[in-house]
């Protein structure tokens, strides 16, 4: 069975590496230590870890329900508007995602540079949740 660092734990995950420690000394996730001392999570463990990630929140608060499954939690980077459109750009983790949507969409959401949010890709089509 493959194993793995908390560094690419927490890059699978999508949190930062002490966020990923911090998890793993609060017993949240089981490890063990390789011959040369790292911890390292057993892939199964992992895998079982992130699906109670993604039901629960990372911090065990109850998140939105939601056809949509492919969820990318991140901060809005860039809002270009136009008339009736507009282009909203979030970096989520190591992704980039950019939808178009309706300028009032954009407006009822109150997305702007810096503000949280999630886009839900679902088919081609990206769905913006303010959070």
């Amino acid at each position: 069975m493959q194993s793995y660092t908390i560094g690419q734990a927490a890059r699978l995950l999508g949190v930062s590496p002490d966020t990923a420690r911090r998890w793993a000394d609060a017993g949240r996730v089981a490890t063990h230590r390789d011959e040369g001392g790292r911890r390292l999570i057993d892939g199964r463990a992992l895998a079982a870890f992130s699906v109670e990630v993604a039901q629960n929140g990372p911090d065990g608060e109850d998140v939105s329900y939601t056809s949509a499954r492919n969820a990318f939690p991140g901060i809005v980077t860039a809002v270009t508007l136009g008339d009736v459109a507009a282009q909203v750009e979030i970096q989520a983790g190591p992704h980039r995602l950019v939808s178009l949507l309706t300028r009032e969409a954009v407006e009822e959401l109150g997305l702007e540079v810096g503000v949280e949010a999630t886009a839900r890709v679902k088919a081609t089509s990206v769905h913006i949740d303010r959070v």
